[in-house]
């Protein structure tokens, strides 16, 4: 298995445009877990998690990647009541994060070819229009602001469009959305009232007691259930769905933003993309590599095995917690790791995660985000942050983590 990036040719090099992330203020989020030991007994760092349980914390690179790739190393047990968790609740157990083989593997093919690269290429028509029409609204703005008038609407937008929700639903559904990525634990009740609401909205979708737009995924997905083997169940769509609803609007948004957040405070940066637009898919990568998505980077996992790493022994039974966060900062893998350098060579990052959890949405919010990026750089080759950055507002949570204003000028 290799872990390099892609055979993307690299456009020419630029000097002194990278930009380092502690430059950037608020940046990076509130560590969401308290140290236990730096060395517990297995020579591994320790942590206690919000849950109350201690768990391995693995940091490098490798020792990350070993763990993302072994499904062996088990989710679904961690999600019941009582588990190992970053959040206050339980989680419905056939969404794909919680599953492991077989049945992960099941439910993700049925999936696969709509969310590859060639599957949402077709995607990018539509990312093109909703910018039309909303980057008209910003140059018309007495007071323009990127995140509310253009990046806040984009990724629901696309996706209602892909999976065939009609527009007029969003407003009913998203601001719940939001709240369960946020997942607070200060009002737990609250908290599983949205949730709940997203969820009966979607099981309404796949019980047909909604309308969906004819040719839409959904639509596809009902049609063609049947294919997988043995027949995807309502609870099983409603669960592939769900991760969209969320993960497709609330996750890329997070990711957009604070990409955008990043490079109006990096002029050299922006300069570059708007100059050079091939730079684009390798600035995008390298904005992953640093992004954090919320305060966490994946889910806590269960060793069903001894799993020997470089430096240290896992015993089976062990928790774990594989921090990608940190990993794809590991100086180890990547050097000057705080550098946001577009021409950097080396490494994947894992900030989609790797092997059976790999993020089903990455080459979606690749495409959105990289469309977004350049189409904006191209109208506004001067764009800039118009406030202080300590002014700017923040959404803070476990699974997302962003600015909710980005006033601007060109």
């Amino acid at each position: 298995m290799t872990t390099q990036v892609s055979t993307l040719a690299p456009p020419a090099r630029r000097t002194g445009v990278a930009v380092s992330v502690h430059d950037i203020p608020n940046l990076d989020p509130p560590v969401p877990y308290t140290p236990a030991t730096a060395e517990g007994a297995t020579g591994l760092p320790e942590i206690i998690l919000p849950s109350g349980h201690t768990v391995l914390h693995l940091t490098r690179y490798d020792d990350v990647l070993k763990v993302l790739t072994d499904p062996t190393f088990g989710r679904k047990d961690t999600n019941v009541d009582g588990g190992p968790s970053f959040q206050p609740t339980t989680m419905p157990p056939d969404l794909l994060l919680n599953l492991d083989t077989p049945d992960h593997a099941r439910m993700k093919s049925f999936v696969n070819a709509d969310y590859s690269p060639a599957g949402v290429e077709k995607l990018k028509g539509s990312v093109q229009r909703i910018l039309d029409r909303r980057i008209a609204l910003l140059r018309r703005a007495e007071i323009p602001d990127l995140f509310a008038t253009v990046l806040d609407r984009l990724p629901i937008e696309v996706n209602a469009g892909f999976l065939g929700i009609p527009e007029s639903d969003i407003d009913y559904f998203r601001p719940s959305s939001r709240v369960v990525q946020l997942s607070h634990d200060t009002d737990i009740p609250d908290l599983l009232a949205n949730f709940w609401l997203v969820y009966h909205y979607v099981t309404d979708l796949v019980q047909q007691k909604r309308p969906v737009t004819q040719g839409g995924l959904i639509d596809r997905f009902l049609s063609t259930r049947g294919e997988a083997e043995p027949p995807l169940s309502d609870d099983e769509l409603v669960a592939i769905l769900l991760g969209s609803v969320l993960g497709a609007d609330q996750n890329v948004l997070s990711v957009l933003a604070k990409a955008v957040y990043v490079l109006v405070q990096a002029p050299a940066l922006w300069t570059l993309l708007a100059e050079e637009p091939s730079v684009a898919p390798q600035l995008v990568e390298e904005l992953l590599r640093v992004l954090p998505l919320g305060t966490i980077s994946t889910f806590p996992r269960i060793a069903t095995r001894e799993v020997r790493l470089r430096d240290a022994v896992i015993p089976e039974g062990a928790l774990v917690y594989a921090d990608a966060f940190a990993a794809n900062r590991d100086p180890g893998t990547f050097p000057q790791p705080e550098l946001v350098d577009p021409f950097r060579n080396g490494k994947r990052h894992l900030q989609f995660g790797y092997g059976m959890h790999h993020c089903m949405g990455a080459s979606l919010a690749r495409m959105e985000i990289t469309t977004t990026l350049v189409r904006l750089a191209t109208e506004f080759p001067n764009l800039r942050l118009d406030t202080e950055p300590a002014a700017v507002p923040w959404d803070s949570g476990v699974l997302l983590r962003r600015p909710t204003s980005l006033p601007v000028r060109w």
